[in-house]
């Protein structure tokens, strides 16, 4: 950026912690991982978590290192982004510079074969900690709860090292990736990027209006964050929000298109639908996939850019956004 002036950087990098008000795998915790005292309880306990999830999933976690491991997580990614190998997401020697770097390089396996992966990177910031760049489930083990396996296998790694939190960025329109993020793992949603990537034409990406991307926080040691990790989740229903005073801010009209509603300034808690499907919208009717991209974007831009993070997302495809203290 050139200057360090606080003023000077984006509200969400400014937001590192959100405090908002609510509307068989062994994971090895050992002087390898320089746990530090004040932080023994918290890193076990996630790496418990961790190990728990993992042996419920049916996977074994382990960072990737060898050559053979980060040759098998560049193919899951080049297979889940469907891209040829010139456009892969992340090339092995980029995998492996970064592990030796010190940067979170894992994967999942289901016996001998690699399932998921995921790669971060230090931020150079203690209070923003770890930024979480790609991960990827292979599709025919998806719903086994192997993805969360290795993003608390992921929070369990920061926390040995003193980190705390995990940042991402995610496609805010794609409903099941919200739900994991918000609700599974009790990440916030605390900033909007325009475009970030540029144009992509990648299987899960082709056919939109631009590469928007909602930025994740993940607060480790929030109770809320806790208990998303022992399977506590918190679900919330659009109409008892409502009846609490929610007011929307966007939703789906009868023919499945973008409705945008005004909000009055001061609002405590407003709601933001997202369609059922935006990755089939986008191959059945690619106008209609960018007017919701455009109408969303119009909604959720200034509101995450505001007071506002988001603190759920419900089954039926609803964000619940909420004000942070002042």
């Amino acid at each position: 950026m050139g200057r360090s002036d606080e003023r000077e950087r984006p509200a969400w990098e400014r937001r590192t912690r959100t405090d908002a008000p609510e509307c068989g795998t062994v994971v090895r915790v050992t002087s390898e991982t320089r746990v530090r005292r004040g932080q023994d309880a918290t890193a076990v306990d996630a790496a418990e978590a961790a190990a728990r999830t993992a042996g419920q999933a049916g996977v074994s976690l382990t960072e990737l290192r060898d050559l053979a491991g980060l040759q098998a997580a560049a193919a899951l990614y080049q297979d889940v982004w469907q891209t040829d190998t010139r456009a892969a997401p992340v090339s092995p020697d980029l995998m492996r510079a970064l592990s030796h770097a010190g940067g979170y390089v894992a994967g999942a396996y289901d016996g001998d074969r690699l399932v998921a992966a995921s790669l971060a990177f230090h931020t150079g910031n203690d209070e923003a900690g770890l930024h979480s760049h790609i991960s990827a489930v292979a599709p025919d083990v998806q719903g086994r709860d192997v993805g969360r396996a290795l993003k608390l296998h992921q929070r369990a790694w920061a926390l040995e090292r003193g980190l705390r939190t995990i940042s991402w960025t995610y496609d805010p329109l794609i409903s099941r990736n919200a739900w994991f993020n918000v609700t599974k793992l009790g990440a916030r949603a605390i900033g909007y990027l325009v475009d970030f990537y540029g144009a992509m034409d990648d299987a899960q990406n082709a056919g939109d209006g631009g590469s928007d991307r909602a930025v994740a926080l993940w607060d480790l040691g929030a109770t809320y964050v806790r208990d998303a990790a022992a399977g506590h989740r918190r679900e919330l229903d659009v109409n008892d929000l409502l009846r609490a005073g929610a007011l929307i801010g966007l939703q789906t009209d009868a023919d499945g298109k973008p409705e945008m509603s005004r909000v009055p300034a001061g609002a405590a808690c407003v709601l933001v639908q997202v369609p059922d499907d935006i990755q089939q919208l986008r191959r059945t009717d690619p106008l209609l996939a960018s007017r919701w991209r455009a109408t969303s974007r119009e909604v959720l831009e200034p509101l995450l850019a505001g007071p506002y993070v988001t603190t759920g997302f419900t089954r039926t495809g609803w964000y619940v956004l909420e004000e942070t203290p002042s």
